[in-house]
Parts: structure tokens; C-alpha cells; sequence
């Protein structure tokens, strides 16, 4: 059993790459924000970034900085199946995956100005946002000393492959596969 996490930049390709995964290869696929998105929706909170942010941060201080990731990897282990845990935020979290046989990171990036015009394009309800915002959201996830929040820049530098997605989406799945092949 593959367990693979990834990380990366906001809309840089993380979910273009779940979903290769899991139509070309079977992956089953475990999301953090899917998670929080159900516990935001439980308590009637608005749907957005900050909730989102604002969830995460809560529940790794209540809990431990890995509680999202371990719980979905709990749903992985009992899938027994390939699977991939999109989007790893914080160190906590690399940490309790390394732990698991078998377990892989990807990071995944892009230029700024191209991963803003991917989020416009994929519309969800936490996308709606200006370039400014965009930029303040990243700057925001992109460093912390506290272990309970978001630190992309240091889950990218703990990654196992890094990609760079400023090209096609063929180009990327060069990548993806060159990756599946040396983990074999």
C-alpha cells in the first residue's frame, strides 16, 4: 500500500494531480479539506479560506499538530488501498506520516500570477478572492513557528519529490509518473 501526501503552493495542482491519480492509477483519495469543510459546515460557519484556517489551527491546538492528518490516515490504513492525503500544511503532519511503511511527499508549485489565474478558473466557494488576497492568504500559510499552524515552506522543503507545474498537464504527469516508477 502507496501513501502518498502532498503538498504545495495554493493552486499550484495539488487536486490536478489527486485526480490523475486516482483515474489512472486507483488512488483512493483523503482530503483536508473535505474534512474541515463537514466540520464547518457543522457548525454554520462561513465557507471560506479563513474558516478553513481558522478550523485547521483550532483543532491541531486541541488535539495535536497531526489530528486532521492522522484521521484521514486512520480512513486510509482501513481502506487498505494506494492512496494519496491532499493537502499536508504543517511539519506535525509530515512527521506522523513518516512514521507509516510506505509513505511519500510531493510538493507542488507554480509561478504566482499562474496559480491565482487556476484558482479564478476552478471557482469554488473559497476562491472568490482578489490577487491581493490571494497573496496575503499565501504569505499567511507560508511560515509559522507554531507547530499548530499552517507552514508550507518548510512541508515543501521536507518533500521526498518536488514538481513544478508551469507547464501542461501532460508535463505534470510526466512528472507524477516518473515519481510512481521509482516507487515501485
Amino acid at each position: 500500500m502507496k501513501i502518498i501526501g502532498i503538498t504545495g503552493t495554493l493552486g499550484a495542482g495539488k487536486g490536478t494531480i489527486v485526480e490523475y491519480l486516482i483515474s489512472h492509477h486507483g488512488f483512493r483519495h483523503f482530503s483536508v479539506r473535505g474534512f474541515l469543510t463537514q466540520i464547518i459546515q457543522q457548525r454554520q460557519l462561513p465557507l471560506n479560506r479563513d474558516s478553513m484556517v481558522s478550523v485547521a489551527n483550532e483543532l491541531r491546538a486541541q488535539h495535536t499538530p497531526s489530528y486532521i492528518v492522522e484521521q484521514l490516515l486512520d480512513q486510509a490504513l482501513q481502506s487498505g488501498q494506494d492512496c494519496i492525503i491532499e493537502s499536508i500544511r504543517t511539519t506535525g503532519e509530515i512527521e506522523a506520516l513518516r512514521r507509516r511503511d510506505h509513505f511519500t511527499l510531493l510538493a507542488v508549485d507554480a509561478d504566482p500570477r499562474l496559480r491565482y489565474e487556476r484558482v479564478l478558473e476552478r471557482a469554488s466557494e473559497t476562491d472568490h478572492i482578489s490577487y491581493e488576497t490571494f497573496q496575503e492568504n499565501e504569505k499567511r500559510e507560508m511560515t509559522s513557528t507554531d507547530p499548530n499552524k499552517q507552514n508550507l515552506a518548510a512541508c515543501q522543503a521536507l518533500a521526498d519529490y518536488r514538481l513544478d507545474n508551469n507547464h501542461s498537464f501532460e508535463e505534470l504527469y510526466v512528472q507524477v509518473e516518473a515519481v510512481l516508477n521509482k516507487l515501485k
